[in-house]
Parts: structure tokens; sequence; C-alpha cells
């Protein structure tokens, strides 16, 4: 798989994760939300070392970018609010930014 798509999963299974926390303590679901929460953060977790960079924190610095745009799609899709110009300017901006991260010089 692709650094790429290694990012998309690992930023859809930070929210998801994160979101069960926010449905527990937030929404007023059950307690047990947080047990899948917690196996989707540690899935998140595994899916972040495997990208191809050498150095964490350009993979970190990277990430930022897509799990920006994975959040807006998330409060889109899963949440039912549309995301408007400022979500989508602020997200291009930073999806721009992690472009600049990825395919920069990698020394």
């Amino acid at each position: 798989m692709s650094s790429l798509t290694f990012y998309a999963a690992a930023a859809l299974a930070e929210i998801a994760g994160c979101f069960a926390f926010w449905a527990w303590l937030r929404l007023g679901r059950a307690v047990w939300w947080i047990l899948p929460g917690m196996a989707s953060l540690v899935l998140f977790a595994v899916l972040l070392t495997r990208v191809e960079q050498n150095f964490a924190g350009r993979a970190y610095a990277a990430y930022g970018g897509i799990y920006i745009a994975t959040s807006l799609l998330w409060f889109w899709l899963v949440e039912g609010q549309r995301p408007d110009r400022w979500d989508l300017g602020g997200a291009a901006l930073c999806v721009i930014g992690a472009a600049v991260v990825l395919f920069g010089r990698n020394t």
C-alpha cells in the first residue's frame, strides 16, 4: 500500500477512535463505546508507522493535512454537516502543506 493510503486509513482510525470517546462523554452513549474507540486508536498508531518516511516528525507533519481533510469528510458523511467554504479553504491549505512535506526534499 502507498503512504497516502496508510495516511488516509490512519486518519479514519484516529477520527473513529476519538469520536467513540466523544460519543460517550458528550453524546451520552454507553461507556462500552470506548472499547472500539481504544482499538481504533491502537490501529491508528500502527498504521501511521507504516508510511514511507524515515523520520517520525516528517510523517506526523504530512499526516496533519490528511487528517484535516478526512475530518471534514467525517463531519459531512457521519455527522451530516456540510463543510462551508472556510472549512474547505482551510483544509486545502493544509493538504497543500502536507504535499510539500511529502513530495519535497527527503534528506
